[in-house]
């Protein structure tokens, strides 16, 4: 299966529905891909659900790699990530709804915000500047102060809901009307295509 176009921006990721289906969501924000290795703002030692990635340190090392550039995560590093996704799952799930969230959730993210982050780097200098390679603590430090950045409202867009029945998968809305439905097009705006055009030939009586 080859990988879409979006694969190569910072953001989206396969995600493998309970059915064993394998499909590319793109949230369009870097910390909703991180809530998105596992169950929605699940308590941090949910660790058993059908779509949890994050099972050893070397899980989160594979997904951190895909994103920014950092060392080995220990187990250390991936108790904080079990807990830090489960924050800002909860609090994006609030700020979807327009209500505030959990003010010990808020005080959890801005605890891993206010940490070291991987700085930016600008490539053909002569001098090392820093570590040469930042640590898995540093770009949960990245990741989380993308999360404040997108549950503020500092960034263009909103947090939404897909409109599907069945789905209910949070996003960023960056659409310039603002009026985004789907978590993708490919599949539940597909779905809800098909669900209509089933309905109006019902409505005419005739057969698909």
């Amino acid at each position: 299966m080859s990988i879409p176009a979006t694969a190569d921006s910072f953001t989206g990721q396969w995600l493998t529905t309970a059915e064993g289906t394998r499909w590319w969501f793109d949230t369009g924000s870097l910390a909703l891909d991180f809530v998105y290795t596992g169950p929605l703002g699940a308590p941090d030692a949910a660790r058993d659900d059908v779509s949890e990635t994050l099972h050893t340190a070397a899980d989160l090392t594979a997904w951190l790699a895909g994103r920014l550039a950092c060392g080995e995560a220990g187990e250390r590093d991936l108790s904080d990530a079990l807990r830090l996704r489960g924050a800002i799952g909860r609090l994006a799930v609030a700020a979807s709804a327009g209500v505030t969230g959990d003010p010990a959730d808020i005080d959890l993210l801005n605890l891993y915000a206010a940490t070291p982050n991987i700085p930016p780097r600008l490539a053909g200098g002569s001098l090392q500047a820093g570590r040469t390679e930042p640590r898995a603590a540093q770009a949960l430090s990245t990741v989380a102060r993308d999360a404040v950045s997108l549950i503020s409202g500092e960034v263009t867009g909103r947090i939404r809901r897909c409109d599907a029945d069945d789905c209910g998968l949070l996003y960023l809305d960056t659409s310039r009307a603002g009026t985004r439905r789907w978590c993708s097009m490919q599949r539940c705006g597909n779905r809800n295509k098909v669900r209509a055009h089933r309905a109006r030939v019902q409505s005419r009586g005739t057969t698909p």
